[in-house]
């Protein structure tokens, strides 16, 4: 098998999140429903939830969360960096449970971290997915529309 197929089956091995799906958000009981090809790539109905980095929730199916949190325990916890990522990822790291519905309950420690209100966005990111306060998820774009037009040679 050539080089190709391999990347071909390497890709379906491991789940990709991706898309942008604008949801409303049921703050007074904390729940949102997942996008249905969001809960496409998750294998079982239970997600990791963590803080995400600038302002997010990020989640993950448990799968690549052993992968991810293996990666961030490769640096020695004896340097600082090794010490901080894990207490910024595992200490708000929550399983949750969704239904049939995908309606999964965020933590209220997450909902204040991210900002959360009524619309949110959740977006692909790769190897997680993202759940962002519609508002702060625009403002990100345009803050940083500039910076991926440069790499990318738009």
């Amino acid at each position: 098998m050539g080089k190709s197929g391999e990347d071909y089956y390497k890709l379906k091995e491991d789940r990709v999140f991706f898309g942008e799906y604008s949801i409303s958000f049921a703050k007074e009981k904390n729940r949102l429903a997942l996008p249905a090809k969001i809960r496409k790539q998750i294998e079982d109905k239970e997600i990791v939830l963590t803080r995400g980095f600038d302002g997010c929730v990020s989640g993950y199916g448990k799968k690549e969360w052993q992968k991810s949190a293996s990666k961030q325990l490769e640096i020695p916890i004896t340097e600082k960096q090794g010490r901080n990522i894990r207490r910024y990822l595992f200490s708000r790291a929550t399983i949750v449970k969704y239904d049939q519905q995908g309606r999964a309950v965020i933590p209220q420690p997450l909902i204040d971290y991210a900002q959360l209100k009524s619309e949110i966005v959740v977006v692909g990111a790769g190897d997680h997915f993202e759940i962002w306060d519609k508002n702060k998820w625009q403002k990100y774009l345009n803050t940083h529309q500039y910076f991926y037009k440069q790499r990318s040679n738009i």
